[in-house]
């Protein structure tokens, strides 16, 4: 039996964040507060402009908080060196940034810009399911299921304690959305990472995630673990939404 104390990897307390939209500001978190324990599989759903790829960008300094405070690995997040945060604190997005040069290349990118080398070009491909003769290849000739592969290889190559993923397999088919499922899954079982994924598709929420969160109007409406949350809801906000998205 493990008598292990369980970790926190992030930490929000009554974060609030604002945007100029024309002459007024737009309220994007509105004092969003919650706690996401070390190995968790977290899914966060929600509307269009409900402030969940916000929350998600704070996580790794891409933006930070206008209020409140957000806790990662024990440290507030404005104290975090930002290249330091980075290897603790992976994000893989949508729409997957390819730079020019080979898949090689832009597997070494992340490592040579930390000066941190976790894993083999050919290791990364072994982990994401990318032949490894893809490696001399022009990345931009890859398909969009590679690109979405290298991407996360990328992601992967700093061996984050912390994985952040925005509507990653969204753009993809069902076959390789599921093969992406797969891996992440396997990442969080055997590596006991922590991954923040933000999807708008809530069948995906359902089959994977250890815990979902309802992000509305920039306020976190609830959080439970995945049974809970789509078979017994407590607020009738999460009520309405998943009624409304099973219409």
């Amino acid at each position: 039996m493990n008598n292990e104390p369980i970790q926190t990897a992030i930490t929000f307390t009554n974060v609030k964040k604002y945007f100029p939209e024309k002459d007024e500001v737009h309220s994007v978190l509105k004092g969003v507060s919650g706690k996401i324990n070390q190995g968790t599989f977290i899914m966060i759903v929600g509307p269009s402009g409900s402030g969940k790829s916000t929350l998600l960008s704070m996580c790794n300094l891409l933006t930070t908080p206008d209020e409140g405070e957000i806790n990662v690995l024990g440290k507030e997040i404005r104290k975090w060196d930002v290249a330091e945060l980075r290897k603790k604190v992976g994000i893989a997005f949508q729409s997957a940034p390819i730079l020019d040069g080979t898949v090689r290349d832009n597997m070494l990118l992340v490592q040579n810009l930390h000066n941190k080398q976790c894993y083999s070009p050919e290791q990364l491909c072994s982990l994401t399911g990318l032949s490894s003769d893809l490696l001399e290849r022009d990345a931009k000739d890859l398909s969009g299921g590679q690109k979405q592969r290298l991407s996360l290889a990328r992601t992967l190559s700093n061996a984050s304690d912390i994985l952040l993923l925005d509507e990653i397999t969204s753009a993809l088919d069902i076959a390789a959305a599921h093969e992406i499922e797969e891996l992440i899954v396997q990442l969080n079982k055997e590596q006991n990472k922590t991954i923040i994924w933000v999807t708008h598709n809530l069948d995906q929420a359902k089959r994977l995630a250890d815990e979902v969160w309802l992000l509305m109007d920039g306020k976190l409406i609830e959080s439970a673990d995945s049974s809970s949350f789509f078979n017994t809801p407590k607020h009738p906000e999460t009520r309405a939404f998943l009624q409304g998205a099973l219409l």
